[in-house]
């Protein structure tokens, strides 16, 4: 599409306006072009949304502050990472073993006596206070807490957890994620 010539030229005598206001936006000269640039493509590409006749320079300052914005707030989301430090520390554990892990429990928790599991279930997952839990049960607080102990028992019996180190990746991927840590 031709660009009819009086529009150019109120583009192109709008610019240094723009530039003034970008780097009045951003403090940085060429992060200020750079919104420039960005502005001037958005306008051409969407010049038929512009009413001829209605103020041009309104216009670009508008696509030029949208865009500012919206880039500040994706840049506020971001963590700038220049030396890759930040970056080298990150870990994440592999998905499988937790996969794995729900998985057994799951398998556990079904062998649990009703009683314990509803019991391990309102306490434990759904955050029931005892005296809750009770209520809903229709039996004695000692009772839930009796439930509850035997089910924590049970469970950790049949996931054969001795403690939380338990939890998590096996004693090969802690040496690995340990060894990386130490740069070796």
């Amino acid at each position: 599409m031709a660009l009819e010539p009086s529009l150019r030229t109120a583009i192109l005598a709008a610019v240094p306006r723009l530039r003034a206001f970008a780097v009045s936006l951003s403090g940085n000269i060429d992060r200020a072009d750079d919104l420039v640039q960005e502005t001037l493509v958005r306008a051409l590409a969407n010049i038929d949304s512009f009413k001829p006749g209605t103020n041009l320079s309104a216009w670009l300052f508008t696509i030029l502050r949208n865009h500012f914005r919206s880039e500040y707030r994706k840049r506020r989301r971001e963590v700038e990472d220049v030396d890759g430090r930040y970056t080298g520390q990150l870990r994440t554990q592999p998905e499988q073993i937790g996969q794995i892990e729900m998985a057994e429990f799951r398998e556990a928790l079904v062998k649990l006596p009703a009683d314990q599991r509803e019991a391990l279930v309102l306490v434990g997952a759904s955050g029931f206070s005892y005296e809750e839990a009770a209520v809903i049960c229709g039996c004695a607080v000692g009772t839930i807490k009796s439930r509850l102990n035997r089910a924590r028992t049970r469970l950790a019996a049949l996931m054969q957890v001795e403690d939380a180190t338990d939890f998590g990746p096996d004693a090969a991927t802690k040496a690995i994620l340990d060894e990386d840590k130490t740069g070796a």
